[in-house]
């Protein structure tokens, strides 16, 4: 897999510091920072909410193995969401080749892969409230089994379906309600399928977007974000 390409400490410590997005949360979540794996991100509080656009196919199994990495060895019950581009053999050969100790992770139960488009649209019908429903049941069976919290990452399949509206909705939702939950949650965009007003409605619902391009990590700048955050500070 495609290594994390550090920034120096001065120049990553001056970006990553510039947290205004995301919440303070309680004395003892700061105390609790999860490991992302994400270089560009860095460690942060339960109930984060990160969005990836991606440039191909590797520049996303690399984003995802990084964050399930760092999940998996902080006692984190993980599940991915797949959809196209990749497909489970896939992603079960890309984590198993990055970690080391993944088999046993999986004999043990501690991550789950799931078909995105029948956990998202069980019967192709969009129900918010089943989605979100079904995370927090999740949630709750991974915390009475002894795990820290759960990780969780989707990747947006439904940018070119008429579900469009009602996924920005559930993004909204979702960011909304993860503060207090033992939750982090990657969200990952194809670059090339998004549209400049699609980049603004996810930015709007997510405390970081960035961008993993052929190998390395950035901050996602174009003017419609730019735009978006600058909306976001004045609300």
């Amino acid at each position: 897999m495609t290594g994390d390409k550090s920034l120096p400490n001065s120049r990553r410590k001056a970006r990553i510091s510039n947290r205004s997005s995301v919440r303070a949360g309680t004395p003892a979540q700061v105390s609790s920072l999860r490991k992302t794996g994400i270089g560009l991100v860095g460690d942060t509080p339960w109930g984060t909410h990160i969005c990836v656009f991606y440039e191909t196919k590797q520049d996303l199994l690399d984003a995802a193995v990084h964050y399930f990495e760092a999940g998996l060895h902080s006692n984190e019950f993980c599940v991915w969401a797949i959809s196209d581009p990749i497909a489970e053999r896939e992603a079960m050969d890309a984590l198993a080749c990055a970690i080391p100790d993944f088999d046993r992770h999986l004999a043990a139960g501690q991550i789950e892969l799931l078909q995105g488009s029948d956990w998202y649209l069980k019967g192709d019908e969009f129900d918010l409230q089943r989605i979100t429903g079904g995370w927090y049941a999740k949630l709750s069976a991974a915390l009475a089994q002894g795990y820290e919290g759960i990780r969780v990452s989707g990747n947006a399949f439904w940018i070119e379906t008429n579900h469009w509206r009602a996924f920005c909705e559930y993004e909204q939702e979702l960011d909304r309600s993860l503060a207090g939950k033992k939750m982090i949650v990657l969200c990952t965009y194809s670059l090339h399928a998004s549209r400049a007003v699609d980049m603004l409605d996810v930015a709007r619902a997510h405390q970081f977007t960035i961008a993993r391009r052929n190998g390395n990590w950035e901050f996602l700048e174009t003017p419609e974000i730019k735009q978006a955050k600058q909306e976001i500070r004045r609300l």
